[in-house]
């Protein structure tokens, strides 16, 4: 795969195309466990490792499993990987895997992942679809973070566990609660396409620009 490309995956998967912010999937966990900084990082990363080993998987197995069941074996094979995962955190990182709780099983149903299985393992070499997953999984691990850092700042004063108000400013403890939840994701979903449209609008602005002139210049 060519650098440019790679770099292009991973900023569509991050920033064009995230999975959260524009996509609008995976709501569950992205509403249910950014209360902490610590939990939206280790719910990304073991989705991100379970997107990357799927993808990886489903892509060597692509011509080999049957159209008529590839979802039911897409999700034999994400299973599988999802309780590797688990059996893991549940070794190394317990008090993580505590914290998450049921939503670490949950990603075996995650629409993130079978929608990439879907639409991209399923389609492309091996090399790709582990750059997908992984661009995927960053952007998914990145909205996760920066709804838990704005939650956790302003509804419980700390960042990481640290307690970062200095007694200036009183938590709005409404914000760690899942209405602040609801709040927060509109919030920032609301300003991405704000930004969007106004990048957008920039671009159509330009194009105009260079087309004026020169039918300009064929009247004249």
């Amino acid at each position: 795969m060519k650098k440019d490309g790679f770099f292009s995956q991973l900023k569509r998967g991050i920033l064009d195309e995230n999975p959260v912010f524009v996509q609008l999937l995976g709501m569950c966990p992205t509403l249910a466990l950014t209360t902490l900084v610590s939990n939206a990082i280790g719910m990304g990363l073991a989705a991100t490792a379970v997107l990357v080993c799927s993808n990886l998987l489903i892509s060597l197995l692509r011509h080999i499993i049957p159209k008529q069941v590839r979802i039911a074996a897409y999700i034999v094979i994400i299973s599988g990987f999802v309780t590797a995962v688990e059996l893991i955190m549940k070794a190394y990182l317990f008090d993580l895997y505590q914290s998450l709780g049921i939503f670490l099983s949950l990603i075996v149903v995650n629409c993130i992942i079978l929608a990439r299985a879907e639409a991209y393992a399923s389609k492309n070499k091996p090399l790709p679809s582990i750059v997908d997953g992984i661009a995927t999984g960053l952007g998914f691990t990145f909205a996760l973070i920066v709804m838990a850092a704005i939650r956790e700042v302003i509804g419980s004063g700390t960042i990481l566990g640290y307690d970062i108000t200095f007694g200036v400013y009183e938590p709005a403890m409404m914000i760690a609660q899942p209405a602040g939840a609801f709040i927060t994701l509109g919030i920032i979903i609301a300003a991405v396409q704000k930004i969007k449209n106004s990048v957008e609008d920039k671009k159509r602005l330009k194009r105009l620009s260079h087309v004026e002139p020169k039918e300009r210049g064929d009247k004249e």
